[in-house]
């Protein structure tokens, strides 16, 4: 091999890191050639690899001639490697974000904002709308559309306010569409709306009805069809994503009437794969083809991350211009256009396939914020549900509006099957971890290949080989001796520093006997063992694993491969990996890895009891692991035991075996007499012992129930007392040898509101009274008409969201009401609210589902919602009626004196009460001298003391208040948010140790950067103060004195969210020398439920407080110091800082 070949495979190699440990240093590499190295980080320089192949096909398209008829589809993909220029790389993503081009089905208009001027507009704008061509200006009366044209003018008045309203919103994609006519024709149209750099772009597309409540029919309609497809994937069984994506293309054909729709999916190394598909018999079947990752380009990819649908109505139509004010410094952004025209070779592929319409819609999913830490995006575009037809086809917006939520419950439901397969991964790669230790225990390193299980079982392969000795032991499909050798004088000429090599290509890799090994054995993984010593795994080429429903993909066949079609597609991605296996991943290089380190350290062990010691080490650590086991067990059943949640389980028999404190509170019946009675005919009222009889017989069959109703007896002293109400999870409960035992049931106590609900729906006829009473007790309710319009709003929704019922009522409450005027966090929302509400009306009664929205204020307002049907007196569907519960203090109050009968509780109460009351009077004469001091000539230093003192006032008098713990336990307690200065906050914090510091004589270090003195935020300032003050005070106790110290850290960070919020991130840490708090306070702060002090008593109430609103506390104790570590996280009312 010549110097010059050297040269180039050490440029091709990539080394990346491996997990270090004690044994030599190990050095793996991946050689280039692999179309997926399957490494984080990687994406983002592979995408960056493909927008250039992207580009260079396109320049190669637009030079091949007219319509691209001299264009070499395959030739052209198998070159993309080429490097191409940056202008043409900017020119490609600006044509394919700015092409100046809409289809003509609708027209657009670009209008200012502010000024609500017009920008911009499609040729086909003025003869759509029925305007005056520009040439009769002087005919008055008439409506001209030009540059600078104030947009109200073009249509009616009605309409021009809609728009000036939806111009105000801030979320302004939530109102489409928008229904406006034409003031000149009068005709309707659909406009959607979107914000891009310079303005508000609104897309036109006419409408086949004049009556606005027709249209208002047929988008609840496409709503309702949406809402059933979603119904039926939700209820398919779990454990199978080609079955979910199967019923996704049936769901989304029946919805839109296409040819044919399809399932693609994108592979790791960008190329594409359609896993499922439903369509017309006579239709070529397209299921199973693979294609080039340039089918779809990274810059369209890009787009439907923005743009969630995209709609074709006719390819063979010319595209129109957009003329645009002269002043812009660039042509105008379409990116979020519904009417933007295709791109370079799209419509000629799309003709060359027989399809004329297309309708594409993403499913995007969304990750976890560990991987936004990482730097990776908190969405992937994992593929595209893709509808094509062979006649010009449009579909009306309320129905790709329907669409885009089958999307997204798709896309939820594929998240919970992709982290389903994740898990059964991980499981496999302890089973794995299991047949490593097998082997290592094994008498002779032979074994591994000459037995059962063997290295074949560690990875997926085609092939493996040990050479040992100088010896060599193949499995499977392997190269000859000689190859071998061959390739074993490669490795120690060109990585002989290596201890391990991947790569999916041989021949790319720059092995030269790579041709004589023929399509058999492309990818080859190897670790070295030692000295001379090596295992082999080989796979084959990837067109091996590759089968296209579709059509053969011999080679005689003699389709065209210069068109661009799916089999030339297909022809070309085989042509790509003819040479290739697949990519080697992740875990299972991590279990080649294991294995090598397993044999390394034992070929180092000469002694003649190795395999005695290493029995004994792996003896030791399955002591090890049966103590953490037994006291992982100990935690479980202690948290059991303490859970404020009820829970109870039974045996085979449906005896109980397993009574908690809280049932136990709540029935009146001691754990001790529970035990051995029979859950259905001793514990269960009569009217729910069917529905428990069911529960026991699925559980313990395996099938799992949540959210069911139980109404279960009262004992005791409480046996004249209403029977309590849970809602139950039933779960197996299983042994160690995986066999059901039981049923355990985890609760939640409804009593409460069960009761509420009882008495509003036995006056149901007359609800209208209670709807609009003033009764704190009566909860926020909304009502729907069977069109999702509102048709009741009570008065505790106007107080809860600060609009009336007059600005309400009439309109829909999925879009207007919740996402125009309560603004909802992200489509998502508002597509869980549109199911919710539509199975209502269905007849699918949903209880206490989480929902929240912005009220008028600005304020965030989170809620359970409850919805079930309406009938009238016919029994007829009117609609939907939802009520929303929320943790006010009377209903909490109503339903805390309810529990508490016994005298003890009603003594202690007394007790409080008379604390709270006569500490009052001393309280109102610092009130007034307050009010006098603050009336006489201060200096800025005594106002700045003046106003600490009433902040530490305020604080006295809200712990004075909290008579009520339970609602700090069980979360229940309304937090009081309002706008505050932190600097004023971290005053009266630090005042409320200034004694305590003159008496132990300790320093205090205060560490506060500027910026955070004056941060304004949005949060319960007094609760903040609360719990900062606890844990300083503490903090100041257990420091060692005179020479002591107690500091104060405060470091703030920011991120915005994706509504434009800007949310502070602030860590306090309070740090002291020594030994720190005394044991059992950490114990009570962190574990007990019966404090052993009132300064116990406070910790364990202020981490809750925490905990509450949020937030994270954490005790850290050290070699010479400990510390006390807060974060909290709160929206910025003015930003202190600019967020880059």
């Amino acid at each position: 091999m010549t110097a010059s070949k050297k040269r180039n495979d050490d440029r091709s190699s990539q080394a990346f890191s491996r997990p270090q440990s004690s044994a030599p240093s190990h050095s793996y590499t991946h050689v280039a050639g692999s179309s997926n190295l399957n490494r984080r980080g990687d994406s983002s320089s592979k995408a960056v690899q493909q927008f250039s192949a992207d580009a260079r096909l396109h320049a190669v398209y637009e030079r091949s001639g007219e319509s691209g008829k001299l264009f070499d589809y395959s030739e052209s993909v198998r070159t993309t490697n080429q490097s191409v220029p940056e202008a043409e790389m900017t020119a490609y993503l600006s044509k394919m974000q700015r092409g100046g081009l809409v289809q003509p089905f609708g027209c657009m208009i670009a209008v200012d904002e502010v000024s609500f001027s017009v920008i911009a507009y499609s040729e086909n704008a003025r003869e759509m709308l029925g305007l005056a061509p520009l040439s009769a200006r002087s005919l008055e009366g008439s409506n001209f559309l030009t540059i600078g044209t104030d947009v109200r003018t073009l249509f009616t008045p009605s309409s021009s306010l809609l728009l000036e309203k939806a111009f105000g919103a801030r979320e302004i994609t939530l109102l489409n569409p928008i229904w406006i006519h034409s003031n000149s024709s009068g005709k309707p149209f659909y406009a959607i709306l979107h914000r891009n750099d310079v303005g508000i772009v609104i897309d036109l597309e006419p409408a086949k009805t004049e009556d606005p409540a027709l249209s208002i029919a047929g988008a609840i309609q496409s709503q309702k069809l949406a809402v059933r497809a979603i119904s039926h994937l939700q209820s398919l069984p779990s454990g199978d994503i080609k079955l979910l994506c199967e019923a996704v293309v049936e769901s989304v054909r029946n919805l839109t009437g296409h040819d044919r729709v399809m399932v693609y999916k994108f592979h790791e190394d960008e190329h594409g794969e359609i896993v499922a598909e439903s369509k017309r018999p006579d239709l070529e079947p397209y299921l199973g083809l693979h294609y080039p990752a340039t089918d779809i380009p990274q810059a369209s990819r890009f787009l439907f991350k923005q743009s969630r649908v995209r709609m074709i109505v006719d390819c063979h139509a010319p595209s129109v211009p957009v003329i645009q004010d002269e002043t812009l410094k660039q042509p105008l952004c379409l990116v979020g256009s519904t009417l933007r025209a295709p791109h370079g070779c799209h419509p000629q592929y799309m003709a060359n396939m027989g399809s004329i319409a297309s309708l594409t819609l993403a499913v995007i999913i969304n990750g976890n914020e560990e991987d936004c830490a990482k730097g990776t995006s908190l969405q992937k575009l994992w593929g595209l549900v893709v509808g094509h037809h062979t006649s010009a086809r449009y579909i009306p917006f309320p129905l790709r509006f329907a669409c885009e939520f089958l999307m997204q419950a798709f896309s939820l439901q594929l998240k919970m099957e992709l982290q389903l397969a994740s898990e059964l991964a991980e499981k496999h790669a302890l089973r794995t971890q299991t047949l490593l230790c097998d082997m290592f225990l094994r008498d002779s390193p032979i074994g591994i290949v000459t037995q059962s299980p063997s290295i074949l079982d560690i990875v997926k392969c085609d092939g493996a080989a040990l050479y040992y000795e100088g010896k060599y032991y193949p499995l499977g499909f392997t190269p000859t001796e000689a190859q071998i050798k061959e390739i074993l004088e490669w490795l120690s000429a060109f990585h002989g520093q290596l201890t391990g090599l991947s790569t999916d290509s041989l021949a790319d890799a720059g092995f030269p006997g790579a041709a004589s090994l023929g399509d058999a054995v492309c990818g080859m993984a190897v670790a070295r063992i030692r000295t001379g010593d090596f295992l082999f795994w080989f796979r084959s080429h990837t067109a091996k694993e590759i089968k296209w429903g579709g059509a053969k993909h011999d080679p005689q066949d003699k389709d065209d491969g210069q068109q661009m079609h799916p089999r030339s597609s297909f022809k070309a991605f085989l042509q790509v990996v003819k040479s290739r296996s697949l990519p080697w991943e992740n875990a299972e290089m991590d279990a080649i890895h294991s294995l090598q380190l397993i044999l390394r350290n034992s070929f180092q062990d000469n002694g003649s009891n190795s395999k005695a010691v290493i029995q004994g080490q792996r003896m030791d650590l399955e002591l090890q692991d049966m103590d953490v086991l037994r006291s992982v067990a100990r935690e479980m059943v202690r948290l059991i035991e303490t859970a404020t949640a009820p829970i109870f389980a039974v045996d085979l028999d449906g005896h109980i075996n397993g009574w908690n404190a809280k049932v136990a509170e709540l029935t009146g019946l001691p754990a001790e007499e529970a035990m051995g009675k029979s859950l259905v005919h001793d514990l269960v009222h009569k009217g729910s012992q069917e529905t428990a009889d069911k529960l026991l017989f699925h559980a313990l069959r395996g099938e799992e129930n949540k959210n069911i109703e139980l109404r279960l007896k009262t004992f005791g002293s409480d046996q004249n007392k209403q029977a309590v109400f849970v809602v139950v999870n039933a779960c197996s409960s299983k042994d160690s040898a995986n066999n059901i035992v039981g049923v355990c049931f985890v609760g939640q106590d409804v009593t409460g509101e069960r009761i509420v609900m009882d008495k509003f729906i036995s006056i149901q006829a007359d609800y209208k009274a209670i709807v609009q009473s003033l009764n704190p007790l009566i909860p926020p309710i909304f009502a729907s008409d069977a069109n999702t319009c509102c048709s009741e709003w009570n008065t505790a929704m106007e107080k809860l969201t600060g609009w009336s019922r007059s600005e309400i009522i009439g309109k829909l409450l999925i879009g207007e009401v919740f996402g125009g005027c309560c603004e909802v966090r992200g489509q998502d929302a508002i597509a869980n609210f549109m199911i919710v509400l539509h199975n209502a009306i269905e007849g699918q009664d949903i209880e206490r589902m989480p929902f929240s929205f912005f009220a008028r204020d600005g304020k965030f307002v989170q809620v359970l919602l409850t919805a079930n049907r309406r009938l009238n007196m016919d029994g007829r569907v009117i609609g939907a009626f939802c009520f929303l519960q929320i943790a006010s203090p009377e209903l909490q109050l109503a339903l805390k004196v309810q529990r508490q009968q016994d005298q003890k509780c009603v003594s202690k109460m007394k007790e409080l009460a008379y604390i709270c009351h006569e500490v009052q009077n001393p309280l109102a004469g610092l009130r007034f001298s307050h009010m006098l001091l603050g009336s006489t000539n201060l200096s800025e230093d005594q106002k700045q003391l003046l106003e600490t003192s009433a902040a530490c006032k305020k604080q006295i008098d809200k712990v004075m208040k909290d008579v009520d713990l339970e609602t700090m336990e069980d979360g229940s307690m309304e937090l009081e948010e309002v706008e505050f200065v932190l600097g004023s906050v971290m005053d009266a914090v630090i005042s409320q140790v200034m004694f305590i510091q003159r008496e132990r004589g300790f320093h205090l270090i205060r560490e506060i950067p500027e910026i955070a003195k004056t941060l304004a935020l949005y949060g319960d300032q007094i609760r903040i103060q609360q719990v900062l003050s606890d844990f300083l005070l503490n903090m100041a106790r257990s420091s060692p004195s005179p020479e002591g110290w107690v500091e104060i850290q405060l470091n703030p960070s920011f991120r915005e969210t994706l509504s434009g919020t800007t949310i502070a991130r602030i860590e306090f840490r309070i740090i002291c020398p020594g030994e720190g708090l005394p044991a059992e306070l950490v114990q009570d702060m962190f574990w007990s439920n019966r404090w052993a002090s009132q300064h116990g008593l406070g910790l364990g109430m202020c981490r809750r407080i925490v905990k509450l609103m949020k937030g994270e506390v954490q005790y850290i104790r050290e070699s010479e110091r400990c510390y006390f570590t807060v974060i909290l996280q709160l929206p910025v009312v003015k930003p202190a800082l600019r967020i880059t």
